[in-house]
């Protein structure tokens, strides 16, 4: 088809706009923080593809299955219990009254403060042999040794299953609550009147509506299943994750570690996958009325309350409640071993890091963010994407891809200096404290990034357009207009990436500087060497810090049940 007259003055407008965008400050600087963020991931890809000599050979014939085979039954446990607690409890919540239902509606949210490691420090003192519960069974029936009675082996594949879904259930509970709040009520009124009881209408409507939301709660439960080295390793549970820390250190071989972690990667792709493919052919059903109505819910008494208690009881006490009381104790019987100036040295180190890495992750996200708000289009799309990446990568992964590039670059610069100046330079990113803040922000900038996401989405575009009339360019209209306007979820976004930082293990573990500890790395050095009582009063500060972002997920969950309850009287 040729070009009239009228179509050219549209297509040179159209060119020069596309021209404007690709030259624009903030489109060149979001594609280079995302390419910055790519980086880890490219890395470990590229140092795959180096010769690992006879590694795989000896791996293949000793641990290598192992390794495959405990990661993948790892992830079906844990993702069983996972799915099997969080929808449960949120459908109960959600859908059914009985008695502490509103208190259950946060408490559930509790276990979330509790890394996974730090679980299995706290039952591991409270279930082995010279532990209270074995402990009173052998007072109690008159036992004299282990040889006299059977115990579950407690650091074992299915103990690590079991303490990972206590901890990691809030995922899918999160989601799948949101996803039944949302469900219609027409259809849900529609299968009552065709006879259908709590049980079938939860099977055939409310649980394929919520399918989206529920793969992507147990995707996120499985992808921090496994990042997770703390509990593996105390475990003596030999994954992917163990595995590559393994070759990469005890062995030495970067192309090994690079190879396992792809190997890792080939895990975080069929989740990605399985997650979209999930969301592929949705059907929605929308409210047929814009009027608000209330959910139909199920009352319940008797055996049938007390079973709800029971399920919605259980993951606290379990998850939150006993871990805590642990820790308590132990901590105040070694609080003097344990509160030492060293101590308060790691908790002002984890405390600092922590605050830096979540301003610095917010920064990015508010740069990006801005910068597809100002153009959009494909290419800003990709780049958010991109950025987010991270989240997906296990934190081992993005150690071999952080600190291998840091260290080729370090000894680069050093040779340079050397031959023109005659002065080593030394490490000047990799073992350093840059190169923790690095992973943190790579790690944990999705966060930040779907937080200031959407609450730049609750701003009209006609703010902007209103600063542009008033001579404000980009810039100072982020500053002046945007940021009190989300001042909120930007709040949310340090607060959760702070807390985030303060829990993670396996890349501080692998790119702290020598001689510089975390609580996290504090907590996994004692209780390597057995001494889980010196470990208790770091493992509580890191749950009682934990705590901040499901108070606010307690809070935001009560605000959005006030404005529904607002918005009803209003249509009333």
């Amino acid at each position: 088809m040729t070009a009239t007259k009228t179509d050219l003055p549209n297509a040179i407008p159209s060119r020069a706009v596309e021209w404007s965008v690709w030259a624009s400050g903030w489109t060149l600087g979001s594609v280079l923080l995302a390419l910055l963020a790519l980086m880890p991931v490219a890395a470990v890809l590229f140092f795959a593809l180096d010769s690992s000599g006879d590694i795989w050979t000896h791996l293949v014939e000793t641990v290598l299955f192992g390794y495959l085979s405990n990661t993948l039954l790892l992830m079906l446990g844990v993702g069983f219990i996972v799915f099997l607690t969080g929808v449960s409890t949120a459908w109960l919540v959600t859908m059914c009254r009985f008695p502490g239902r509103r208190m259950f509606e946060w408490l559930l949210l509790l276990p979330l403060a509790i890394p996974a490691y730090v679980i299995a420090y706290a039952y591991t003192d409270f279930l082995e042999y010279a532990g209270p519960v074995q402990g009173v069974l052998r007072t109690v029936f008159g036992w004299q040794s282990a040889q006299d009675y059977y115990f579950p082996e407690i650091r074992s594949l299915e103990g690590a299953i079991i303490f990972m879904g206590l901890v990691l259930y809030p995922y899918v509970y999160l989601l799948a609550r949101a996803a039944f709040l949302e469900q219609s009520v027409s259809v849900l009124e529609v299968s009552r009147v065709l006879g259908r009881g709590p049980w079938r209408t939860f099977i055939s409507v409310s649980l394929p509506a919520a399918r989206p939301a529920i793969v992507v709660g147990v995707s996120l439960a499985l992808m921090e299943t496994l990042n997770d080295y703390g509990t593996v390793d105390f475990f003596a549970v030999y994954t992917m994750t163990a595995g590559l820390v393994d070759v990469w250190l005890g062995m030495g071989s970067l192309a090994g570690g690079a190879q396992i972690a792809t190997t890792m990667l080939i895990f975080v792709i069929v989740l990605i996958s399985l997650e979209r493919m999930s969301r592929r052919h949705q059907k929605v059903f929308q409210q047929s009325s814009s009027r608000f109505r209330q959910l139909p819910t199920y009352p319940l008494k008797g055996y049938r309350a007390g079973f709800a208690m029971s399920v919605c009881g259980l993951p606290v006490l379990a998850g939150f409640v006993i871990p805590v009381l642990v820790l308590g104790r132990l901590a105040f019987v070694y609080f003097d071993e344990s509160w030492t100036p060293a101590f308060k040295a790691y908790a002002l180190n984890s405390l600092m890091l922590s605050f830096v890495a979540a301003l610095l992750a917010l920064t990015v996200a508010l740069f990006i963010a801005y910068s597809r708000r100002l153009h959009g289009g494909r290419l800003l799309a990709l780049a958010t994407r991109v950025a987010s990446l991270g989240y997906a990568v296990p934190g081992a992964v993005l150690a071999v891809g952080i600190l291998v590039p840091f260290a080729a670059f370090d000894n680069a610069v050093d040779a340079f200096l050397r031959e023109t100046v005659g002065i080593s330079s030394g490490l000047l990113l990799s073992g350093t404290i840059f190169a923790v803040l690095f992973a943190y922000v790579v790690r944990f900038l999705a966060v930040a990034l779907g937080q200031v996401e959407s609450s730049l989405e609750k701003i009209s575009p006609s703010l902007d357009m209103a600063a542009r009339t008033l001579g404000y360019r980009a810039g100072p209209t982020l500053v002046r207009y945007h940021l009190p306007l989300i001042k909120g979820g930007m709040l949310a976004a340090v607060m959760i990436v702070f807390v985030d930082c303060m829990k993670e293990l396996p890349a501080t573990l692998l790119l702290r500087p020598f001689n510089f500890e975390t609580l996290a790395t504090h907590v996994y050095q004692f209780a390597s060497d057995e001494m889980l009582g010196e470990a208790a009063l770091g493992s509580l500060t890191i749950v009682a810090v934990g705590l901040l972002p499901v108070l606010l997920l307690s809070r935001m969950i009560s605000d959005s049940r006030e404005s529904i309850a607002s918005s009803q009287r209003q249509n009333s």
